[in-house]
């Protein structure tokens, strides 16, 4: 038999062995009864340590991956208590990059938002089954993406959608390519041809083994006005060429995507490792009661004092070595893993499952850290090393009431603004616009005739977003707004010529404001500066692959070095750390699914590991 099912045995019958083990020393014992029950009490007291040894598993973080992984481990034991379970949580909440709540009247997510894709989801159905998916209070993004967007340039200059769908068009077509979804077909642009010339073009330029996504997008532009504008007219509207708004579209998009990946630039992302992502199929949309109730329900089963917040794990010490025959010998805690926290105190346990995000594993690899004693193994810290990890933020804000009435029948909502800048270093550039709006593709309002606008922000404008004061972040998004929507900006002329596929004049679309839209008040997420997270999710860098995904994932020590050839010690003891979170997900990384699928993994690693009659059934739960 495994240690916990002895364990659970000595636990359902302690008082009858306790009696017959008694009565059977005290009659076989040679000594008087003075001498024998010193005996008896030292055998009742190793017979006490042996049912206390039930294995203690320590969750590290509250957030999809920790508490899914709780869930299973509680659910799957708990009629017959096999196991010690905890879960510490650095912080004051439950969650992690999870963080619903309120703004403006209306429910909103500083983190998670989307459920990507409704079709095979685990977090769509468990919104379903808590009735998570209608909810009385508007909340975010509740009526999808039903606002047709309006495109400005730089300027005031609005652009005829069919302009803006050719080239957008274009771009997710290349993305599809690269994710190995774009199929040969009968459309006008033959955009096969132009990604294969893109592919070529790239692989003439360096190697296709660190081919970065936002290279291949470059590449496949040139490749298409190479077959579509060749000999034709570059005109003119106001400040800009036909060529110029194709290439401030088509970076709009790439900003778009930096949002969705956290690549601070799309050079940094790799183009061989994009066919791996998988998506789920079907409609994505937002949680009408919060992401949050999906964690609720999660944690709910959990018994009271199981989640402790408020422990910052500070160090974990463990024996990829093994436990000394000494340590074993004396009885004393012999538990493998200890864990150190800011409080001063420390934990002890048999398995440690460990996911805390990749910027926190990160900062825990520098050679200053001490988090890990001894040090992760090289292919660990080579994984995590390899990996991107970047910053993706938030930005909502309220517009004044006065600006806009969302009760008034006759009142001009603000529109979805998708914004067309001129590059950085443009002569032409509006100077009062901020560095750090230029790579902003959009803001617009959480649903439609919302008083709350939101925009997302990525990299070094997410990072430089968390250092703003609120008054300069009005300002700065302010005078964006006015440029792209006053008729008293530089560049209003554009507004009375035609571009090659669009005309008019952008004042008309928030004219009923009658004024500059006022913001009363904002609300941003700090995930970058946060030292519980250190950034957002994860991606492909160049230099790494879905192998390193797979590294993260391996729990330590490996099994292979479970061939100790030192006498003096024990093999070391199994599955000491394990990893889980969206960073150890080869398929699904960055998502919040990818971190429940990584929970439910851990969980089944261990209960995998302690297989045995009297609860093998566990593994089917």
């Amino acid at each position: 038999m495994d240690g916990p099912y002895i364990s659970h045995y000595l636990q359902q019958h302690t008082h009858s062995l306790l009696i017959k083990s008694s009565s059977f020393l005290l009659t076989i014992s040679p000594l008087p009864l003075s001498l024998s029950l010193p005996l008896v009490f030292v055998f009742l007291q190793k017979l006490a340590k042996m049912v206390a040894k039930k294995p203690r598993i320590v969750i590290i973080g509250a957030g999809m991956a920790g508490l899914t992984a709780a869930n299973l481990l509680y659910k799957a034991t708990r009629s017959k208590d096999l196991f010690e379970l905890c879960v510490v949580e650095g912080g004051t909440r439950i969650g992690g990059r999870i963080h619903t709540s309120e703004f403006g009247g209306d429910r909103i997510e500083m983190g998670a938002t989307w459920i990507h894709g409704i079709g095979g989801s685990p977090v769509h159905k468990i919104a379903q089954e808590i009735q998570a998916l209608h909810s009385e209070q508007p909340w975010e993004c509740m009526d999808g993406s039903s606002q047709d967007p309006v495109t400005i340039a730089e300027g005031g200059l609005e652009l005829d959608p069919s302009l803006v769908d050719t080239i957008s068009s274009l771009y997710r077509k290349m993305m599809d390519f690269a994710q190995g979804k774009l199929i040969q077909a009968n459309d006008e642009v033959d955009y096969y041809r132009i990604a294969t010339k893109a592919l070529q073009n790239c692989k003439r330029n360096g190697c296709l083994a660190e081919l970065s996504i936002g290279s291949f997008l470059r590449q496949a532009l040139d490749a298409y006005w190479a077959l579509t504008i060749e000999g034709e007219d570059d005109k003119e509207s106001g400040n800009w060429s036909r060529k110029l708004l194709e290439e401030a579209i088509y970076a709009m998009n790439e900003n778009t995507e930096r949002t969705y990946t956290s690549a601070d630039d799309l050079l940094n992302l790799d183009f061989n490792a994009e066919s791996e992502y998988r998506q789920f199929p079907d409609e994505e949309i937002t949680i009408a009661k919060g992401y949050l109730s999906i964690i609720e329900s999660l944690a709910s089963v959990l018994p009271a004092g199981v989640i402790q917040l408020g422990r910052k794990v500070k160090k974990i010490e463990w024996k990829p070595q093994g436990l000394r025959s000494s340590e074993i010998d004396n009885g004393c805690d012999s538990k493998p893993v200890k864990l150190h926290l800011e409080d001063g105190s420390t934990m002890s346990a048999d398995h440690v499952i460990v996911t805390v995000s990749l910027g926190v594993l990160k900062a825990a690899i520098r050679e200053d850290s001490g988090m890990f004693s001894p040090p992760l193994p090289s292919f660990k810290a080579e994984a995590i090393s390899k990996l991107g990890f970047g910053v993706v933020n938030k930005l909502f804000l309220q517009l004044d009431h006065q600006t806009h009435d969302r009760q008034s029948e006759n009142s001009e909502t603000f529109p979805f603004l998708q914004m067309v800048f001129h590059r950085p270093d443009s002569e032409l550039r509006h100077r009062k616009i901020p560095w750090w709006m230029r790579r902003t593709a959009s803001v617009f309002p959480i649903y439609n005739n919302s008083s709350v606008l939101l925009s997302w922000f990525a990299g070094e404008e997410a990072l430089e977003l968390e250092c703003l004061k609120d008054d300069e972040i009005v300002k700065g998004v302010s005078a964006t707004i006015s440029s792209f929507l006053s008729d008293s900006q530089p560049g209003k002329q554009a507004n009375t010529h035609k571009c090659s596929n669009g005309h008019v004049n952008s004042e008309e679309t928030y004219k009923a404001l009658g004024k500059k839209p006022s913001i009363r008040s904002v609300l941003k997420s700090q995930w970058g500066t946060d030292p519980l997270f250190m950034g957002s999710y994860s991606y492909v860098a160049v230099g790494s692959s879905g192998n390193d995904f797979d590294s993260m994932a391996e729990p330590l020590p490996k099994s292979s070095s479970s061939n100790c050839a030192c006498a003096a010690a024990a093999p070391p003891p199994p599955l000491q750390i394990l990893f889980a979170g969206e960073a150890t997900h080869r398929t699904h990384y960055s998502t919040t699914h990818g971190a429940y699928f990584s929970g439910i993994r851990e969980a089944n690693r261990v209960l995998q590991h302690y297989q045995c009659a009297g609860f093998s059934d566990a593994l089917h739960h």
